[in-house]
């Protein structure tokens, strides 16, 4: 009988085990893979126009603030992150993955056939973040940084086509291109920085 109970005790671990074990990341990934996971969707998403500037914005804030709590997470267990702190980042991860699927999927677009020069130069730039978002040559906070100034670009061109009935003028064209000249600057140093995702 003694017996009897060792193997119900085993038994009872062992399916306790199976609920805290699927806790882990799905399919073996480790933590890095779901990162590098989520980035390459969001570069994809940024390089097809899924993605507009405000939404790989937010996107990338979420995944820099993520990336802190796993490196103070690390701090506090000498460099190593106990079973607990996987289960929370991993939770964390698929709320991050849920939002970037929803982002990708909400018909919001940013233009990827632009026939207007600036249009074709807010395209260059989102091109080029989207490629170091894939390289890895852009951290997360950098890219939220990036897409924070494209964002606050295209607003600014939304409001002066309003105002003058769907063109802007040649002082606005002339201002707008000062300002992407800017961001094309950030972008570079950003993406020469040696920081890697």
């Amino acid at each position: 009988m003694h017996s009897v109970q060792k193997m119900f005790f085993a038994a009872a671990l062992a399916a306790l085990a199976v609920p805290a074990f699927s806790q882990t990341a799905p399919t073996g990934q480790t933590i890095q893979d779901r990162k590098e996971n989520q980035q390459d969707r969001i570069g994809n998403g940024v390089a097809d126009g899924q993605l507009t500037a405000g939404e790989t914005k937010n996107l990338e804030k979420k995944e820099s603030n993520l990336n802190q709590e796993e490196h103070d997470m690390r701090k506090l267990d000498n460099g190593h992150l106990t079973a607990a702190d996987k289960a929370t980042l991993n939770q964390q991860q698929n709320q991050l993955s849920k939002q970037i699927y929803n982002d990708k999927h909400n018909g919001r677009v940013q233009n990827t056939a632009p026939k207007s020069e600036v249009g074709k130069r807010q395209e260059n730039q989102q091109d080029r973040i989207a490629q170091g978002v894939k390289s890895g040559q852009l951290t997360p906070r950098e890219t939220a940084h990036l897409e924070n100034r494209e964002a606050a670009v295209n607003h600014e061109i939304r409001a002066d086509r309003r105002a003058n009935g769907g063109k802007l003028t040649a002082q606005e064209k002339a201002k707008i291109n000062r300002q992407e000249n800017r961001n094309s600057r950030a972008i570079y140093r950003d993406k020469h920085n040696g920081r890697r995702q």
